[in-house]
């Protein structure tokens, strides 16, 4: 009867040794102070960014607003401005290189990057994972740049 009485006891040391060894590796403590959230990225809201990127010879600007809820970004609206001719770069923009075939190629590709960079960043939540599209090079930087304005705004 000893011999079982010491045997449970120890079986249920055991056990206790073995539960709490388990606890102590999974506990973690986070440390918030108010109502921060220590494990949030970004705030809610609608942040913008505005850049030029590395063409600043050229008259464009690119401005990308972010709208973000619960660490998600939801909404991402992105374009570019002649500030000289004060239009929009947009599917109609290639009308002031009239007979330059390569320039209007050029400016169809860019419209094609206005258009799908946004909808990249909402599908992947991530600027480093959206990739630029083949002839849609400076639309990817100026966008790339405006959007890491706005998402450091976001911080």
């Amino acid at each position: 009867m000893e011999r079982s009485v010491v045997i449970l006891k120890s079986i249920v040391f055991g056990l206790i040794i073995l539960a709490s060894s388990f606890y102590s590796g999974r506990e973690r403590t986070l440390n918030v102070s108010g109502d921060q959230d220590t494990l949030r990225k970004y705030q809610d809201g609608t942040f913008s960014g505005q850049s030029r990127y590395r063409y600043t010879d050229e008259p464009y600007w690119g401005t990308v607003s972010v709208t973000i809820k619960n660490d998600l970004i939801t909404n991402v609206f992105f374009s570019i401005r002649d500030s000289a001719l004060h239009e929009p770069f947009d599917s109609i923009y290639e009308k002031h290189f009239q007979g330059n075939d390569l320039y209007i190629q050029q400016c169809r590709n860019d419209w094609k990057g206005v258009q799908s960079y946004p909808d990249s960043l909402i599908k992947y939540q991530d600027l480093s994972k959206v990739d630029a599209i083949s002839g849609a090079t400076w639309a990817y930087n100026i966008f790339k740049a405006s959007a890491e304005i706005a998402l450091e705004k976001a911080k």
